[in-house]
């Protein structure tokens, strides 16, 4: 990703602050610190506890006000989920952006500026401008340095984990030094996956173990800010995403012990803000919404239009067992010409003006469980079997489902797992998509959805390809193979 010169960061760290300036009505829970100044160099933003907060909580800011449809982290739960088997699209949509992503047709032009290569890059360069900032700042309230350092951290790595899951080698960007950024070359996944983890461990020991207000010196009871127990949830992600099965339970371990903080809780409950299966979210920013994902999700009485697009598929529909309490209150259905339109129902409010009661959630304890009963499993004595079928009926049983009982080798209880996987985690940020591809089921699921979508299945295609700007503008980053 070639950055033009120095400057990139100071702009971009003052669309941020104008940014966080504009929100800060909607955002009072999460922001409580005077706003900054508008203009700023790399000295001063990092001069005082207010302006440096503000920096970070520019970030959150950005991700959370913008559009599912924009490629930022939130649109994954979009255009995975129309990659994958999730979603299907209106057969009215005129929007060929969505289309090329439903039917596993993109090519390097066609994304239309929704790219998460265009989204997220310029996050980790403000936050590789804010490790290097804060870590050089003598000013600093040490409490409250050590804490925006494991958020900057922390986000990163965030960042990181869906760019290395879309693109595979990526350029590893940990300076602002626009030099160096603009001869960058990829590097292959596996150190980016080392830095990803690197980062999380730092950020874990620096972050703090109860929830922070916009002060980072006071508490809160809303989850808008990582703590130590957000860095090992997405650790304990990653350790399962890269095979390590000891330290994936091991840090799943750490979160669901941690049960003075979190919970399994009702499924009318798992996504509002006083959640206490929430371990990180997003708060709504934009003024008089609750979360994007129930704008764009939740069908009228029209059905789907080219501004609701899409609906729940059959191959989702039919993953549900009878009586799978998840399917009653997380779906909800509309009938238009005799068509039934199954459509996601998590996030519930999607009227102007309503009470802001629903967080977009990022992490969350369930999620836990499911990691941790896979790598039980993939550890595979018979105490780890029992362990992992443990684990998997806590989560049945919230759904109304009986217990597994008869699970009794490995390679049913970890189908079993990607099952409840599924049918937990559907719409959230493309948890499917990510699983079809590390347990190696993604040619044998797409080869047949593809071909119903009407189109045709490429194993290549499991990356998505890196956009034309960004090669035209770095010669040294090569495409994805399979695309031109």
């Amino acid at each position: 990703m070639k950055l033009e010169s120095n400057k990139f960061v100071v702009r971009l760290c003052t669309l941020l602050c104008l940014l966080f300036i504009f929100l800060c009505e909607g955002c009072k829970k999460l922001i409580d610190v005077d706003p900054p100044i508008t203009s700023l160099t790399g000295k001063t933003v990092f001069a005082t506890d207010a302006t440096s907060i503000s920096y970070i909580t520019g970030i959150y800011a950005q991700l959370a006000s913008a559009s599912i449809a924009n490629g930022g982290i939130t649109s994954s739960s979009l255009y995975l989920g129309l990659s994958s088997d999730e979603l299907e699209l209106y057969s009215g949509s005129t929007n060929t952006v969505l289309r090329s992503y439903y039917k596993n047709a993109l090519n390097s032009s066609a994304t239309g500026g929704a790219d998460f290569w265009q989204s997220l890059y310029p996050i980790i360069y403000v936050c590789n401008s804010s490790i290097f900032g804060i870590t050089n700042s003598n000013t600093l309230n040490p409490q409250v340095k050590k804490q925006l350092l494991g958020e900057a951290l922390f986000m990163r790595s965030l960042c990181y984990f869906y760019l290395v899951n879309l693109y595979g080698d990526i350029p590893l960007i940990l300076s602002t030094d626009y030099t160096v950024n603009s001869t960058v070359s990829r590097s292959p996944k596996s150190l980016i996956w080392k830095q990803i983890i690197s980062d999380l461990i730092e950020a874990k020991d620096k972050l703090s173990n109860t929830y922070l207000d916009g002060t980072l010196l006071g508490s809160s009871i809303d989850r808008v800010r990582p703590t130590k127990w957000a860095a090992s949830a997405l650790l304990s992600r990653c350790y399962l995403f890269t095979a390590d099965f000891v330290n994936a339970e091991t840090e799943a371990n750490t979160v669901i012990n941690e049960s003075s903080l979190f919970s399994i809780t009702t499924l009318t409950d798992v996504f509002l803000n006083t959640s206490q299966e929430a371990i990180f979210q997003f708060q709504p920013v934009n003024a008089g919404w609750n979360t994007e994902e129930a704008r764009l999700f939740i069908l009228s009485s029209k059905g789907p239009t080219n501004t609701r697009p899409v609906f729940l598929s059959s191959n989702l529909i039919d993953a549900f067992e009878q009586g799978d309490l998840r399917k009653d209150y997380w779906t909800k259905s509309v009938t238009k010409s005799g068509i039934i339109y199954v459509f996601p129902y998590k996030y519930q409010s999607a009227t102007l003006n309503d009470p802001v009661v629903e967080y977009s959630t990022i992490l969350r304890l369930s999620e836990q469980y499911l990691i941790r009963a896979e790598a039980r499993a993939q550890l595979g004595n018979s105490s780890d079997i029992s362990g992992a079928v443990s684990d998997l009926n806590i989560i049945r049983r919230r759904a109304g489902l009986a217990d597994y009982s008869d699970l009794l080798n490995k390679k049913n209880v970890i189908n079993a797992i990607i099952h409840e996987r599924q049918v937990e985690l559907f719409c959230e940020l493309g948890q499917r998509w990510l699983d079809l591809k590390r347990t190696g089921q993604i040619d044998d699921v797409m080869s047949i959805v593809t071909q119903m979508k009407g189109g045709s299945w490429d194993t290549r295609w499991q990356y998505y390809p890196i956009p034309l700007a960004e090669l035209q503008k770095s010669p040294n980053i090569q495409q994805n193979l399979g695309y031109e």
